[in-house]
């Protein structure tokens, strides 16, 4: 055949630790029809500050591959809410092979065609809160790439037509596809009139969606006479590949024919005529009781076609299951993103009578809905048993129905076909399933009413049960329970829902509390975060008692905000909010900023070389709310005015000591036990902050932090500024006299009052 190759890439994205689905990358690929073969290029590379990052640690990669929807992983091996069924995924782990890049390579051969989601991650981390801006983060890049060579002008295989053939000694095989209507039951696959050097050596392999692999449905045509190859309950409005090989070693030429027959399960003892399509195909709408919408299983024939109106069929030899029970079909009620319920027509209760399964149908459309979660309940009415031992069993599955070919049966596989099952009695009456990320596509819910005997399951007599019937999806499971936030995800055009949880919870639906914090805990927590404030009342009566009015009213509004906002910010149920959080966040960042900043022109005594010393505090409130409105957490943004004011006292200090000639402040007492130790403790402060506080030792680290930066604004703020003494004027005699001219006290940065000296004398 002819192959095309096409190329695909994404662009590279910065992965992080896993704790969540929320914190991986995933990467949405779409796979054409007829692919032979895909390959993944996974390239990996570091960087640090702009450039390569050589002296990054090596850290594994993990990466996930799932067809039809994103993966539903578990690296850390937490617990599945309950009734949940975890799709698996093929899992892959990239290592280093290059000091700043890798790159790793995953084949797939005869992949399935339409949706590939790939997901990717680091390992979990310890949890370190780090500044953003202190140091250069080691960041590690990942883009996928996807290679594919698909075959093109494929034979088509048309249902009861015969397709001769001839393979070349140089050829090997010969691969035909033939699409497979709604309501077919059975698929025959016949190798005809094979002539070859050693009688007929061939295998002959059929797949669905896909070309067939090694691992395909079988059979030797050397062993079988007729070579024949049926495929019960094959998947609806899907191509079926049928791939005929020649045995190696085998000389010379080799001639067969090829013809494939389609049973309509409306009609089980006809084949589907040639060019004729079913009911289904023409788009006719599904109807309760008749032949166009059917699902498979046992029942009496339905009425002949009328033979006026089609070609004459070919008859086939009649197989269990491959009669129809009629479909209901639901109705899609869209309420939000991931929110739709399925509504089934005079539902939602459902009657299951004893002599046939009601079937249903539920239809996910392509991407949208395979974000979200489908949720099925089953509730029994057991008022309507009779007091019988009866048991209803549902069969789920995908893309086709699946109905016991027997009364006994309760499984809902069969060797080529698996399904989900659901079952509600009289003990337990409730039963529930949920499907994370579902694959799109038509699912069809098979119920069965069986009754409970000594021998096993048999059909029951004149029982009908009733089941309240409930399918809807939903973003997450539970909507992540009180300990965690269903956030809504998107990834180029692609949307999709994950829990995040919090307070130790764990979990896909934040329900594994193994590591969750206890009730005390949380408390504790909280109250250590919101007490520590009160550790700003001493500075506030130190301010007032020094008449520093403007910072004591900052402390306050520092030490108010702070409180709440640590009320506001915990993650367990501990919380308390008065305002909206980012509110809250702000003032307290603000305040904190605004405390720093005071204290620090407080500490430059402006008064006598700046007179309006409250320019310079209006100046750094509008300043900080820049720099917070521009980047919350960025370093130098909050850094860049706290060093702006440290400058200003600086000058100021350095401009005293100039003139007088003196250090300033002059005396050894206010520089060993105010300025020293406060600002090592401020110092400590910084450190705790930017380098030892994790997730973990949030509670008590930040507590510290409230306590120390609280503290050394008590030794850093400077003592009571002194009123100006000046000498009246001395009584002044008629005609002549003298006045005395007193300049202003100097400040000494003392606790005491300085002694005022007549510097001069001035004549009247």
């Amino acid at each position: 055949g002819l192959f095309v190759t096409d190329y695909f890439t994404r662009t590279p994205r910065k992965l992080s630790p896993f704790r969540s689905f929320a914190s991986i990358e995933l990467f949405h690929f779409h796979i054409p029809e007829d692919t032979v073969i895909a390959v993944w290029n996974l390239i990996t590379f570091k960087e640090q500050g702009g450039t390569f990052g050589d002296q990054c640690p090596d850290r594994s990669i993990t990466v996930y591959f799932r067809s039809g929807a994103p993966s539903v992983i578990n690296p850390l091996h937490t617990h599945f809410p309950r009734d949940t069924a975890v799709p698996g995924s093929f899992a892959l782990t990239l290592t280093w092979t290059l000091p700043n890049r890798t790159t790793g390579v995953f084949n797939v051969t005869s992949p399935l065609p339409g949706d590939w989601f790939l997901a990717a991650h680091l390992p979990k981390d310890e949890g370190k809160i780090s500044v953003k801006g202190l140091y250069e983060e080691c960041q590690y890049l990942f883009q996928p790439q996807l290679i594919v060579q698909r075959l093109v002008n494929i034979a088509v295989l048309y249902p009861g037509h015969v397709t001769e053939q001839t393979m070349a000694p140089h050829n090997r095989s010969c691969l035909y596809k033939v699409f497979v209507p709604s309501y077919t039951s059975r698929v025959l696959v016949e190798v005809l009139r094979c002539r070859g050097a050693e009688g007929c050596p061939l295998w002959l392999r059929v797949r669905a969606k896909a070309p067939p692999l090694h691992n395909s449905t079988t059979l030797d045509c050397r062993e079988h006479t007729p070579c024949q190859l049926a495929q019960d309950l094959p998947f609806w409005q899907h191509w079926y590949y049928v791939l005929v090989e020649k045995h190696p070693g085998v000389p010379g030429t080799v001639s067969f024919q090829v013809t494939v027959q389609l049973t309509d399960c409306s009609r089980p003892s006809l084949a589907r005529p040639p060019f004729l399509p079913s009911s289904a195909s023409m788009n006719m709408p599904h109807s309760f009781g008749s032949a166009g919408g059917l699902a498979l299983g046992d029942s009496p024939p339905p009425t002949s076609p009328n033979d006026t109106k089609h070609p004459v069929p070919i008859p086939v030899t009649s197989h269990a299951g491959e009669r129809c029970w009629p479909v209901r079909p639901t109705l899609r009620n869209e309420l939000d993103t991931f929110s739709v319920h399925f509504y089934i027509f005079f539902g939602p209760n459902v009657s299951v009578p004893p002599d046939r399964p009601a079937v249903f149908v539920i239809n996910l459309l392509p991407v949208l809905d395979s974000g979200g979660v489908l949720n099925l309940e089953l509730r029994l009415n057991v008022s309507s048993l009779c007091g019988e031992n009866v048991t209803v069993f549902g069969c789920l599955n995908h893309e086709v129905p699946l109905t016991s070919g027997d009364n006994t049966s309760v499984t809902c596989e069969t060797e080529s076909l698996a399904g989900f099952l659901l079952s509600v009695n009289a003990t337990a009456s409730l039963s529930r399933l949920r499907i994370p990320y579902p694959q799109t596509g038509s699912w069809y819910l098979s119920l069965r009413s069986l009754c409970a005997t000594e021998h096993g399951f048999e059909p029951c007599a004149n029982v009908t049960a009733e089941v309240y019937l409930r399918a809807y999806l939903s973003p997450c499971i539970n909507d992540c329970g009180i300990y965690g936030q269903c956030k809504l995800l998107r990834t180029n055009n692609y949307l999709y829902a994950a829990c995040e949880c919090k307070a130790g919870w764990n979990g896909w639906g934040c329900t594994d509390n193994a590591e969750a914090f206890s009730y005390g805990f949380q408390l504790l927590s909280t109250l250590l975060l919101c007490l520590s404030n009160v550790m700003f009342v001493p500075p506030v009566a130190i301010a007032v008692r020094s008449h520093y009015l403007l910072e004591a009213a900052i402390y306050i509004f520092t030490m108010f905000f702070s409180t709440f906002y640590h009320a506001c910010d915990q993650p367990g149920i501990v919380v308390f909010c008065i305002m909206e959080y980012d509110v809250l966040q702000f003032c307290d960042f603000l305040g904190s900023l605004m405390s720093v900043w005071v204290t620090v022109i407080a500490m430059a005594r402006l008064q006598p070389i700046v007179k309006q010393a409250s320019v310079l505090y209006l100046l750094g409130a509008m300043l900080l709310s820049m720099a917070l409105q521009m980047d919350r957490h960025g370093l130098w943004n909050l850094l860049g005015p706290s060093l702006f004011a440290l400058g200003i006292m600086a000058v100021a200090w350095t401009a005293r000591t100039i003139r007088r000639r003196h250090c300033y402040p002059p005396t050894w007492k206010r520089w060993a036990f105010y300025l020293c130790p406060g600002a090592l403790i401020a110092a400590a402060a910084v450190l705790l902050y930017a380098f030892v506080e994790t997730e973990e030792n949030y509670f008590y680290i930040h507590s510290i932090w409230h306590l120390l930066i609280a503290g050394s604004v008590g030794f850093l703020l400077p003592p009571r500024a002194k009123p100006s003494r000046r000498l009246g004027p001395l009584p002044r005699r008629k005609g002549c006299g003298y006045q005395l001219c007193v300049n202003e006290q100097e400040e000494l940065g003392l606790v005491d009052p300085a002694v005022a000296s007549i510097n001069s004398i001035c004549t009247s």
